[in-house]
């Protein structure tokens, strides 16, 4: 799943000097579905900083050319890949969808907004990958538009099994730019955290679910 580690590390680094990953081992974030998580990530921060955001479009577009050739069109995971996957499809000369958690209540009901065809060859952008239900979510409605699903790219994964496990199942190919075990790797290599914060994150990526409960 993950691509090399030049730029594993080099958006770890990036990710978290403008704060779009945050470290605290000591007080617990609190997911949506309840996680307990000593890391909170929201990469769409670095839409805000030109510098990080052509360095993620420069990679996502290298990687895609690289593992899937010239796909049609690129399709982004509403809200949070959006900003990145219109970034990524401007630098491929490519058309750009997006595919909302649900198909909307009124209008035409879309779940995918943007023009795509069936037969067409599609890249997935995903901003996050924790569990993986709402990557799901959007590769199912491309399913059910009968396109031809190349694969799926990432900025970030937390390594979840489950997740994993999933898109094994679904035969999806996934790559990301980076992931919570290059975090780990790259935060062990500056002076922003003591020892025992560092056995903490470690501890957190063994069981995460459970982490925290006690």
């Amino acid at each position: 799943m993950i691509l090399d580690k030049e730029t594993a590390y080099k958006t770890a680094e990036l990710l978290l000097q403008i704060k779009a990953i945050q470290l605290n081992p000591e007080t617990p974030f609190t997911w949506a579905s309840g996680i307990q998580s000593p890391i909170y990530c929201d990469n769409r921060l670095a839409l805000s900083y030109p510098a990080v955001r052509n360095f993620l479009r420069q990679e996502f577009v290298r990687k895609i050319e690289e593992r899937y050739g010239n796909p049609e069109v690129i399709a982004g995971v509403a809200t949070g890949a959006i900003g990145i996957g219109i970034l990524v499809a401007e630098a491929m000369g490519l058309p750009f969808i997006y595919i909302r958690p649900e198909a909307k209540g009124h209008g035409r009901k879309n779940q995918i907004e943007g023009k795509i065809e069936k037969g067409q060859s599609v890249v997935v952008i995903e901003d996050l990958v924790s569990t993986g239900k709402s990557s799901l979510k959007a590769i199912d409605a491309l399913k059910d538009a009968e396109v031809n699903i190349k694969g799926m790219a990432a900025i970030f994964t937390y390594n979840f099994e489950s997740a994993t496990s999933q898109f094994k199942e679904r035969e999806l190919d996934v790559f990301t730019l980076s992931d919570y075990k290059h975090l780990v790797a790259y935060a062990k290599t500056t002076d922003k955290f003591s020892d025992e914060q560092l056995d903490l994150l470690d501890q957190w990526s063994e069981n995460p679910q459970a982490w925290g409960s006690n």
